[in-house]
């Protein structure tokens, strides 16, 4: 699954676990279960929809009028492969993510990103002009990354 619509995916199968459903009452209530702080877009959900189509996890009910997908036994094989790597409800995870994500320390820590990302851009573009400067960078960044590995056990 792409990183980007991992988690997504993942909500919209549990909601077809519960029950078969069409893509926007599907938007609806993943907005409901994050305590409105996440509005699903169609630009994220049908995409989602799409591609959990294309890996047969998910299917359109054949007994609907409406275009209502639900779940396959590969997605349930997926929300299982995912809940033995996790603890704890799901949709509790889902709606503090938004909670975190729509909070001050989370904008701050954008904006670093943000400005730590600029920086590093400028430093590969001065270090091409210096085998040194690529050395002390390539270092750094390996620091750095092994700073974050020791911190993430």
């Amino acid at each position: 699954m792409k990183k980007r619509r991992g988690f997504i995916q993942i909500a919209i199968l549990h909601l077809l676990k519960e029950e078969s459903m069409h893509g926007y009452q599907m938007m609806k209530e993943l907005e409901s279960r994050s305590g409105g702080l996440y509005s699903a877009s169609a630009g994220t959900v049908y995409p989602a929809l799409q591609e959990l189509t294309e890996r047969a996890m998910i299917g359109l009910d054949p007994t609907s009028d409406k275009k209502t997908y639900e779940i396959k036994e590969k997605g349930n094989a997926r929300l299982a492969e995912f809940a033995n790597r996790r603890e704890g409800d799901f949709w509790d995870e889902w709606k503090a993510r938004w909670v975190w994500q729509n909070s001050d320390e989370a904008t701050e820590l954008k904006s670093a990103m943000e400005l730590w990302e600029a920086e590093l851009h400028k430093a590969i573009k001065q270090s091409r002009k210096s085998p040194e400067k690529t050395t002390k960078l390539k270092d750094f960044v390996k620091e750095i990354t092994e700073r974050l590995q020791k911190e993430n056990r």
